[in-house]
């Protein structure tokens, strides 16, 4: 290990795998170091994976990577506390070659996408822990891992070791993460029979469905749910704020119950056995809180730099989009001969920011604040949504206009006029956000 390389990644989820594949599919030499017993051990959740991302990198993907069901509809829920208000999108477009998106269970999919960085002529090593970063003055030089004799250098690093990236935090490159910025999200696998799922879902063999889910779901605090639908499970799980959790008395785990007894839940997962449990931060600080992204012999890829979309639900193909972009700026410097300083790794951030990347994260920059300072869009307007369509919607002899003026009256003694505008017009700016 006292060989040197051209770069070392640190960490195999997406941002690390698409970073350390790009980079030894042109020829470098590359090292890869994950902790875990291999690449995925640590990630038994189910997930989205957005095939454009993915087929930038290795185009024939589908040929070989573990997909579970290609996703043909998307539903959006809107719950209170026993019923649910919402839409839902599905379309022949999807279920046509090539498919948009998939479900996948990470820990197969990682290994596969891990298996190609070797394939690649990349050298990955597991079971091993980075400790600390290097540093040759303020430049970073290589890593010192848990192994003896540990010490390897190379002319870049590239950070892409999870949302609590403890080396960045160490090495001084970010300051410590705030608890606003940090969601804690509980996952279960559910597993079923495949008809029982295709015919629940109403869907056909390879076939998906999503539910992202928002409202009383969350008892207040900011956050989303979500449902998938994999080949022969469930996934499911609820993610809130760190900073609602310390404020709240109800655990993860409890949220994640009250979840499944739903009355809009608990019909989906009816006879299943849950075999998998996880809790996974995910960084949903948004724009504001994207951290210094490259410095003198490093850059940083994926959860690490803060690099989720909370607001469509999207991580995945900003990590991999952002750990290839991280490889190609090393590529391009190698051929230039040019050396891995700040000054020339400054191309990575400007070649982020011309990406869908930074674009969606600045278009939606101050949503967190928004929703951080306005509880009432988690408790206060799902209850309004679901009361209004519970009252349309009931045939009890009572006329539409009076129906609609006791649905205008509890909207007005809930939020009044004023601050109804005020809700509104926080939403228009916030998308209007540039």
């Amino acid at each position: 290990m006292a060989e040197k390389f051209d770069v070392i990644v640190v960490g195999a989820g997406m941002a690390g795998n698409a970073a350390a594949y790009t980079a030894a599919k042109a020829g470098l030499k590359v090292l890869q170091i994950e902790r875990g017993e291999y690449p995925g051990s640590k990630n038994v959740q189910g997930a989205i994976l957005y095939a454009d991302a993915i087929e930038k990198i290795i185009p024939d993907f589908r040929d070989s990577a573990p997909l579970e069901r290609h996703l043909i509809e998307q539903r959006v829920w809107v719950l209170d506390d026993a019923s649910h208000v919402g839409s839902n999108y599905r379309s022949e477009e999807f279920n046509r070659e090539p498919y948009n998106r998939y479900t996948i269970i990470r820990a197969q999919f990682d290994k596969w996408f891990s298996e190609q960085v070797t394939k690649a002529g990349g050298l990955v090593i597991c079971e091993t822990t980075v400790q600390e970063l290097l540093m040759d003055g303020n430049r970073v030089v290589g890593v010192r891992t848990d192994r003896k004799n540990g010490d390897v250098f190379a002319d870049c690093v590239i950070l892409a070791d999870g949302v609590n990236s403890l080396l960045a935090k160490k090495a001084g490159f970010h300051e410590e993460l705030k608890p606003k910025d940090i969601a804690l999200a509980v996952k279960e696998i559910h597993f079923l029979p495949q008809e029982t799922i295709e015919s629940r879902f109403n869907i056909g063999e390879d076939e998906g469905v999503v539910v992202e889910m928002a409202g009383k779901i969350t008892a207040g605090m900011m956050g989303t749910a979500f449902l998938y639908t994999n080949r022969e499970s469930i996934t499911l799980g609820v993610g809130c704020m760190l900073s609602d959790f310390k404020k709240q008395k109800t655990t993860p785990y409890q949220l994640l119950e009250q979840m499944k007894a739903h009355p809009s839940i608990k019909p989906l997962i009816a006879g299943s056995e849950m075999k998998e449990y996880a809790a996974h931060l995910i960084p949903e600080g948004g724009y504001e809180a994207i951290p210094p992204v490259y410095g003198e012999g490093w850059m940083i890829a994926g959860d690490a730099g803060m690099f989720v979309n909370g607001i469509h639900r999207e991580g995945s193909n900003l990590a991999m989009t952002a750990g290839q972009i991280a490889a190609e700026t090393l590529i391009d410097l190698k051929a230039a001969g040019k050396e891995c300083s700040a000054r020339n790794l400054k191309v990575y951030r400007q070649r982020l920011d011309a990406s869908f990347v930074m674009k969606d994260l600045k278009k939606y920059r101050k949503m967190p604040e928004i929703f951080h300072k306005s509880p009432q869009f988690f408790t206060t307007y799902p209850e309004l949504l679901n009361r209004a369509a519970h009252t349309l919607v009931k045939v009890d002899g009572i006329d539409k206009k009076t129906k609609e003026r006791e649905i205008r009256g509890s909207f007005l003694a809930a939020r009044s006029l004023t601050g109804l505008f005020g809700d509104a017009f926080k939403l228009w700016r916030a998308f209007q956000a540039r």
